[in-house]
């Protein structure tokens, strides 16, 4: 996707995303069940999870923000607790037949390895042909871990099923944000992000549990899929972009985490350090600070906009959708970041609408 169009994408205004309840829990509660779409079963119970977990992060349940939630409910489940995969079964011995490749493990033992009874009685190649969650895959794959040491050898300790739910939320998200749960974990957070209650609130702390300047709603749907502060971050590179006049992608990684190998954006940056007056430890200093809100408070945030607007006519935006094709073995088409920001905005729109009409 071209930047004029990423930059098209900026507005302008702010807005209040957290803070104290502005009205009473049965009256948002029912607000929540009239808006969830019509063949939705159990409304009041998805309503109760969902203002359950507004009102343990401190998150108005405002109507901008419950619609913001369904949508993206709606985009990753058709709010669905544990939502069929079309193909579940070839994807997962895909990963298999893919995992054994780099062990060096013929196929054919470790899909003779399958054919063993599991825990519930069935073989795990049966029950891997018939799954059709997420939830009933992640369960196979603990079993098998567990209980074969063909697992151990494939896979180690780590699930290859890294996201789950409703709302589609990462497990490992779900793990870093667990303080505040506010239910008894049953048997792991895993499990949790597999239930509805559990789903719902971490994918609404990943959507609504953190702090932003962005001036429309659809830069949290751009961050919900590629992380935090990516469409801030995704801006930043555009300035550092604009001011250095290098190319670089717009994906809202800053710095290389985990590895202290400078990435294109830290390399851009670092060209401009002599005009930024900013040592090569200054900058990286203020870029680990990319996943926080704080990043905007920084030096190096001010200096690179204080450069690269003088290259314009009117301030850069400071906050773009960023460039990142989506990947996974879920995804048959090609689809980016943006479409997924998008289409999400298109239904959190649609559901403004009939809150109006209720």
């Amino acid at each position: 996707m071209g930047i004029a169009l990423l930059l098209a994408l900026a507005g302008c205004g702010t807005q209040q995303h957290q803070g104290a309840a502005t009205r009473q829990p049965a009256e948002a509660q029912a607000q929540i069940a009239r808006l969830l779409p019509p063949n939705t079963t159990d409304r009041a119970g998805w309503a109760k999870d969902i203002y359950t977990a507004f009102n343990a992060r401190n998150i108005d349940p405002n109507t901008e923000n419950i619609c913001s939630v369904l949508a993206v409910a709606q985009q990753e489940s058709g709010l669905q607790a544990d939502a069929p995969v079309p193909g579940l079964g070839k994807i997962a011995w895909d990963e298999i037949d893919r995992r054994a490749a780099q062990a060096h493990i013929p196929a054919i033992v470790v899909h003779a390895a399958l054919h063993i009874n599991s825990p519930n009685g069935k073989t795990y190649s049966e029950r891997l042909d018939n799954a059709r969650s997420e939830k009933e895959l992640s369960a196979i794959f603990e079993d098998f871990i567990g209980m074969v040491p063909m697992g151990q050898k494939l896979f180690g300790n780590l699930n290859p099923v890294h996201t789950g739910g409703p709302m589609q939320v990462s497990i490992a998200f779900a793990a870093g944000h667990a303080d505040g749960y506010p239910y008894p974990v049953e048997g792991s957070i895993r499990h949790e992000v597999f239930s509805r209650r559990g789903g719902m609130y971490f994918g609404i702390v990943h959507l609504l549990g953190y702090p932003t300047h962005y001036p429309r709603q659809i830069f949290r749907f751009a961050d919900f899929n590629a992380g935090w502060y990516a469409s801030r971050n995704a801006a930043f590179q555009n300035a550092v972009s604009r001011a250095t006049g290098k190319k670089l992608a717009l994906d809202g990684d800053l710095v290389n985490y985990g590895s202290d190998a400078a990435g294109a954006t830290e390399l851009a940056i670092r060209s401009l350090g002599k005009r930024l007056d900013m040592s090569d430890a200054a900058i990286r200093r203020a870029l680990v600070k990319g996943e926080r809100l704080d990043f905007e408070e920084t030096d190096l945030y001010r200096r690179v906009y204080a450069l690269a607007d003088k290259t314009q006519d009117q301030p850069l935006p400071r906050a773009v959708l960023p460039g990142i094709t989506l990947e996974s073995p879920k995804i048959t088409r090609r689809l980016t970041t943006a479409w997924f920001a998008k289409r999400v905005d298109e239904r959190r729109l649609d559901c403004l609408a009939r809150a109006r009409n209720n």
